[in-house]
């Protein structure tokens, strides 16, 4: 893990789930985690049990990011924090 990658995963401690990700599934959101990107350097993401159904939130993470342009910094629990 680089230093770089260290300081943005001590800084997602501190960032509050500003989307959240229910039975509309990642394509109702992409847009707007790409939009938030564009304002502030982590956007933390809550995968609600609705949308998780069979999959897991590292694989929802990684669909998310692919369809937004973005980088999985970290998941914990049910939430994900991109850069």
């Amino acid at each position: 893990m680089t230093t770089d990658e260290r300081t943005l995963r001590e800084r997602a401690h501190e960032v509050d789930a500003t989307l959240r990700v229910g039975k509309g599934g990642i394509d109702a959101v992409a847009d707007e985690l790409e939009s938030q990107l564009r304002d502030r350097d982590l956007v933390k993401v809550k995968f609600l049990r609705a949308a998780r159904g069979g999959t897991t939130t590292d694989e929802l993470a990684d669909r998310l990011a692919e369809r937004a342009g973005a980088d999985v910094i970290e998941t914990r629990g049910n939430t994900a924090t991109y850069h």
